[in-house]
C-alpha cells in the first residue's frame, strides 16, 4: 500500500489488526433490510450524525465522483467537510476524509477503539452482529463530529433505503444514473432497484436527479411526491450547456439552479463526468438555497472543480505509452468508460487490462468494452472474490475472438504484457497508443499502487 513508507510500523500494525477484526464481520457485499443495528449504535454515541448537516449521494455509477466533487466545492466555498465513500482503492482510510483528505491510520485506529465498546453493546443485544460497513459508517459519523465538520457528504454503500448511511437525515440528496448492479442483493428489476435507491430522499428534502431511463425516473418522482420533496432534474433545471475536450480534462459551461457557470475546467475525462459535475453543482446550490437569480460565486466554483482529485476514474498513471486506470465494475460503468475513450481520445491502438469479480456480469463488462479495445489482457486481483484469469479468458475469447485475447494471471505481468502489445505496432510513435486497466475497483486500486500512486 502506497502510504506504508510514511506510516510508523507500529501504527500500520495497529491498522492491520483493526482490519482483521472488522473482516470477521459480515462483508460489505452483504446487507440485511434493517437499520436497527446502526440506529442503536449512533444512539449510544449520542447521534453524532445529527451534529452537522449531511448531503446524500445514491445511484449506481458515478457516486464517488459526485461525492468528491461536492466535497471539493463545499471546501472551496469555505466549509470544513467530512466525506464518506466506498469502497476504497488502496487503503481503507480513504473512506473517511476530513478537509478533503483521508484521515491518518492512527486516527482511524483511534476512532475504532473509541467506539468499540459501544459496538460490543449493540452486538450483544442483536441477533446478528454489526456488519463491517455498519461499523465503518459509525466510525465516519463519530470522526466527523469530533473534527468537527460543518457538513458531511455521504456516499451510499449499497442500495439506499437499508444502507447504514441512511440513518442520517439528509436534507439534500443527489441520485446518479441508476442501472443494474449487485443483482444478488438488489435483484435485476430496474424499477425495484430504483425504489431501493430512492429511499435516501427524506420528507421535505431536495432531490437532484441525474438523467434516468423513463422507468427509473417515474419511480424516483413517485418517491419525491410521496415525501413532499422538491425536485430538480438534469436536462431541465440543470445540466451541461457546453463541453469541450481539453488537455488533462475538459472545459465546461454548466447550467445550475442559480444560473450559468462558464469557463469551468474539470480535470476528468468523459461526457459522463461532465454530467456528474452538473449534478454536483446543483446539489451544492440546493444545499445553500441557491435558485433563480441567486447563484454561487462563480470563481469559487471554478477553483473547486479545478482542484478536484478523483483517483481511479480514467486516471492517467503513466505516459508514453499512456496508461489509464478506471474502476468501472459493471456494464453500465464500462459503457461510460468506452464512450469517454471514444469521445476524448484518438487512440490508434488501445489495449485493455481487465480483472473482474466473480459475482459481477463479466460478459456484460467485456461486451461494453469490446468496441473501444484493439486487444485485451485478462487477469485477476488479490481478493478471493476475483474471477480466475482463465475463466475470464474464456469469456473474453467469446466476445473478442481468440486472436485479441491474452491471459496473464498476475496483474503486474498483465500490465507489462499490455504495454508491450501497445508499443508493438507503434513504430516509435507512442502518442496514439495506450493501455486502460479496468473491470474492478480492486483491480484499479492495485494497478495504482503498482505505479506508485499514493492513496487520496
Amino acid at each position: 500500500m502506497a502510504d506504508h513508507e510514511s506510516t510508523p510500523e507500529s501504527t500500520w500494525d495497529d491498522l492491520l489488526q483493526v482490519e482483521a477484526e472488522l473482516n470477521t464481520r459480515w462483508p460489505e457485499t452483504k446487507i440485511e433490510p434493517t437499520l436497527a443495528r446502526i440506529a442503536a449504535l449512533v444512539d449510544l454515541l449520542g447521534d453524532p450524525q445529527k451534529s452537522y448537516p449531511t448531503l446524500h449521494v445514491a445511484g449506481t455509477n458515478g457516486k464517488s465522483s459526485v461525492t468528491r466533487m461536492i466535497d471539493a466545492l463545499l471546501t472551496r466555498i469555505g466549509l470544513r467537510t467530512g466525506r464518506f465513500t466506498s469502497p476504497h482503492l488502496q487503503v481503507v482510510t480513504e473512506r473517511i476524509a476530513v478537509d478533503g483528505a483521508p484521515i491518518s491510520a492512527q486516527r482511524y485506529v483511534e476512532v475504532y477503539r473509541d467506539i468499540e465498546p459501544y459496538i460490543a453493546m449493540v452486538d450483544r443485544d442483536a441477533e446478528v452482529t454489526m456488519s463491517k460497513f455498519e461499523v465503518l459508517t459509525g466510525m465516519a459519523f463519530a470522526a466527523f463530529a469530533d473534527a468537527p465538520v460543518d457538513a458531511a457528504v455521504l456516499e451510499v454503500g449499497l442500495g439506499g433505503r437499508w444502507d447504514s448511511t441512511n440513518v442520517a437525515d439528509s436534507r439534500v440528496a443527489a441520485i446518479t444514473p441508476i442501472g443494474v448492479d449487485h443483482v444478488e442483493y438488489l435483484g435485476s428489476d430496474l424499477a425495484g432497484i430504483a425504489e431501493e435507491k430512492a429511499g435516501v430522499v427524506k420528507e421535505g428534502a431536495i432531490a437532484l436527479l441525474a438523467e434516468q431511463t423513463p422507468e427509473v425516473a417515474q419511480v424516483l418522482l413517485t418517491r419525491c411526491a410521496q415525501v413532499g420533496a422538491t425536485v430538480a432534474r438534469a436536462g431541465l433545471e440543470f445540466g451541461v450547456l457546453r463541453r469541450d475536450v481539453a488537455v488533462g480534462g475538459q472545459m465546461l459551461k454548466l447550467q445550475g439552479l442559480g444560473g450559468a457557470y462558464d469557463e469551468i475546467f474539470l480535470p476528468l475525462h468523459g461526457p459522463h463526468q461532465a454530467d456528474n459535475a452538473a449534478l454536483a453543482l446543483a446539489t451544492v446550490e440546493a444545499f445553500f438555497g441557491a435558485g433563480a437569480q441567486r447563484g454561487l460565486d462563480a470563481e469559487a466554483i471554478r477553483e473547486g472543480f479545478g482542484s478536484l482529485v478523483v483517483p481511479g476514474r480514467l486516471e492517467r498513471v503513466r505516459s508514453a505509452p499512456s496508461v489509464f486506470v478506471d474502476s468501472a465494475h459493471n456494464p453500465h460503468g464500462a459503457l461510460a468508460l468506452a464512450a469517454a475513450l471514444e469521445a476524448d481520445f484518438g487512440f490508434t491502438k488501445l489495449v485493455g487490462v481487465v480483472g473482474v469479480m466473480a459475482d459481477k456480469d463479466a460478459r456484460g463488462i467485456l461486451s461494453a468494452l469490446e468496441p473501444a479495445l484493439h486487444e485485451v489482457v485478462v487477469t485477476t486481483n488479490s481478493t478471493e472474490r476475483a474471477m480466475a484469469a482463465e475463466d475470464l479468458g474464456d469469456l473474453a475469447t467469446d466476445v473478442f475472438g481468440v486472436d485479441r485475447v491474452t491471459v496473464r494471471p498476475r496483474l503486474d505481468d498483465a500490465l507489462e504484457t499490455a504495454i508491450e502489445l501497445a508499443e508493438s505496432d507503434a513504430d516509435g510513435q507512442l502518442s496514439g497508443v495506450g493501455v486502460v486497466v479496468t473491470g474492478s475497483v480492486v483491480t484499479a486500486g492495485e494497478a495504482r499502487a503498482l505505479f506508485g500512486k499514493d492513496p487520496s
